[in-house]
């Protein structure tokens, strides 16, 4: 029997797409339907959606979200507010995934392949240059960015003896001042209707927070945390003194790890180090719920290592025509 590529649409491939996702070496909630079908409903009024599935028969090889975008192939996603992209392969597909798959792109109209946020271990790093070379293609593969991933311990104790010396005296230092302080408290608020308070600290804490957060993606970030609370995968934590909530950082709870998405917090109380106590502890939580990593995701601020993150790369591959 036969492999063939097929468009689909997210509704069509909705429950196929979902059923192969803990199989894929790729599994992480920004390639999850619920996430692209948001961001999509949210951006993409003007772009040429392909959701392409590879099948052998009735069985699903694989799925390639896609689109078109002035002549470039690229995935549907945005490399803004997906930390990571890629194809859907189940391990044990890879190599009848991606040949079938870039037989049928080959026949599509475009000028350039655009595959960003590519993980370490993506399949697609392995074999999709290769067959784009074969094509007589141009390739490029270049570092985009670093997501550093701190691997946690059965427990606080054992995670506090992990770092390195001058940064576990530094956490526990900030943890007693901070506990000094008029009535403490951390907790969790999974409801989308504490998103404002979050926007309110995200804009105040750096400049390029605020210009970030337009009224497009407040109301993009609104509705992933509407979809996401729905899977139990939406974590917004405050951390609270005097009654006022003072940082703010949104959590995705998926697999076996805490993604840290993005935070903010309130400059008046940067002497109590809350921004960065309130991801401490919500790593402190993630322990205690027994997953096994805390991904900082993209970028290589300080704050990251001294909480013990190391640097795993993400890549970018491009390819002319």
């Amino acid at each position: 029997m036969g492999f063939t590529v097929q468009e689909e649409t997210f509704d069509s491939i909705w429950d196929e797409w979902e059923s192969i996702l803990p199989s894929c070496s790729t599994n992480t909630v920004f390639v999850t339907p619920w996430w692209q079908k948001v961001w999509w409903d949210n951006f993409c009024a003007d772009n040429e959606l392909h959701i392409l599935s590879v099948r052998e028969g009735d069985d699903l090889i694989g799925v390639a979200p896609l689109m078109i975008s002035n002549g470039v192939l690229t995935f549907a996603g945005d490399k803004e507010l997906f930390d990571y992209l890629d194809f859907l392969v189940p391990k044990g597909n890879e190599s009848i995934f991606y040949d079938a798959l870039f037989g049928h792109i080959m026949d599509m109209d475009w000028q350039s392949i655009d595959l960003p946020s590519l993980p370490k271990d993506s399949p697609t790093l392995e074999y999709l240059p290769t067959l784009a070379k074969g094509k007589g293609l141009k390739v490029e593969v270049e570092d985009e960015e670093t997501t550093p991933v701190a691997y946690l311990p059965d427990t606080w104790d054992e995670y506090l003896a992990g770092l390195r010396k001058k940064d576990r005296h530094e956490l526990r230092r900030k943890i007693r001042r901070l506990e000094a302080a008029d009535s403490p408290r951390q907790y969790s608020c999974d409801s989308p209707d504490c998103m404002q308070d979050f926007f309110r600290l995200l804009r105040a804490s750096r400049a390029d927070k605020d210009e970030f957060l337009t009224p497009e993606r407040e109301k993009f970030f609104t509705d992933i945390a509407q979809e996401l609370s729905k899977r139990d995968q939406f974590k917004l934590y405050f951390l609270e003194v005097d009654g006022e909530r003072v940082a703010g950082c949104i959590c995705f709870d998926y697999g076996e790890s805490y993604l840290l998405y993005n935070s903010g917090y309130d400059p008046e109380y940067s002497q109590l180090s809350v921004g960065l106590l309130n991801k401490a502890l919500s790593l402190r939580t993630a322990i205690e719920e027994g997953r096994q990593s805390f991904n900082f995701l993209k970028g290589n601020e300080r704050y990251k290592y001294n909480l013990g993150g190391k640097d795993e790369a993400v890549y970018h591959l491009t390819a002319q025509r």
